[in-house]
This record gives C-alpha cells, structure tokens and sequence, in this order.
C-alpha cells in the first residue's frame, strides 16, 4: 500500500508565536495520528522556480491516513491556532509504492 505524506512549504511567516503555538499542537496531532515527522525546517537548496523556505514532510501508512490525520479534531485545533500567522502550501500527497 503507497503511503501518504503531507507535505507544506512556508511562503511567509507573519507571526512567529502562532506557529510557536501550532508547533506545540500540531506535533502530538501527527503522531496521534500515526504520522512521523521527517523533514521540519532545516537547510534547503532551490532549484528552477523553486524558493528556499520553511518545508515539513510528514510520512503516513497510507493516503488515507495522512487524510484522516489531517481531519482530526486535534490537527483542526493546531490549524486554529496557527490561523493567518502564516502563508503556506500545504497537500497532502500518495507515494509511489
């Protein structure tokens, strides 16, 4: 079965301490969720149209997990914590195998 992935690159951060705040929610969420954190920040090289910025890869089971995780009612509180803190591009993406 392909896993899923979530997959969310930072455009701008407007405000730090919202996503202090969603950090804190957001991290207990994935793992509740069956999700494992595998890339949060860090060194980054672009490429083509490509924009060095903030970029978190979680990894699921599968799709639908990585779907259910991010309907959880804990994920949707982190979300309300981060708000308009930050501008992002967030999706939720299957693997190949």
């Amino acid at each position: 079965m392909p896993k899923g992935y979530w997959v969310s690159a930072y455009r701008t951060i407007a405000d730090p301490e919202k996503l202090a705040a969603y950090n804190e929610l957001a991290a207990p969420a994935v793992k509740a969720g069956g999700g494992r954190i595998l890339v949060r920040g860090g060194r980054a090289v672009a490429h083509d149209a490509g924009i060095a910025e903030r970029t978190v890869l979680v990894e699921f089971d599968s799709f639908e997990q990585a779907v259910a995780a991010y309907g959880s009612a804990a994920y949707q509180e982190a979300l309300a914590a981060l708000s308009d803190g930050v501008e992002r591009d967030f999706r939720i993406v299957e693997g190949i195998g």
